[in-house]
């Protein structure tokens, strides 16, 4: 189990699943609290920016390439069943793809996008974003855990 493709595959699954726990950790734990406390107006429009900035390369590059990576090592495992590791390396797969990159799609995005369209002074704004910073942190930390837990599924494939 420790040579070959797997050992590679999954070294690169731990680095990216342990670096995606990271980031959204950050947020968990003190991006969204201070974000929380701005006035709502400032809140919106940082979180916005925020929102922007993460569409780039530095950030795309490592989830979507961890959700391809994690897709990949399910293939491989489910296809060349190797004797020791498959039950951690298909848990570390499926917890990344569905607990971080699903409930992204699922539930983050379709959030961040709603609070793009609202113009960040307005009173709507003002309303909702109370209720935007409580339940994508609820998620954020589903992702975070999800993230986490891959790369010890990983790492526990290695071992």
């Amino acid at each position: 189990m420790t040579d070959g493709p797997y050992f590679v595959l999954t070294v690169l699954g731990v680095l990216g699943t342990g670096v995606v726990a990271g980031v959204f950790c950050a947020f968990s734990t003190f991006v969204m609290r201070g974000l929380a406390a701005l006035p709502p107006a400032q809140g919106v429009a940082a979180m916005n920016a925020i929102n922007t900035a993460a569409v780039r390369p530095a950030f795309m590059s490592v989830f979507l390439g961890t959700a391809v990576l994690a897709a990949a090592i399910a293939v491989v495992t489910l296809v060349l069943w190797p004797e020791e590791a498959a039950v951690e390396l298909l848990l570390g797969s499926a917890l990344y793809l569905v607990g971080a990159f699903g409930v992204t799609a699922a539930a983050n995005v379709p959030r961040n996008e709603t609070l793009s369209r609202l113009e960040p002074g307005s009173a709507e704004a003002a309303d909702r974003w109370p209720a935007y910073v409580r339940e994508w942190t609820a998620w954020n930390h589903v992702r975070a855990v999800a993230s986490a837990a891959a790369a010890v599924a990983y790492v526990l494939a290695l071992a």
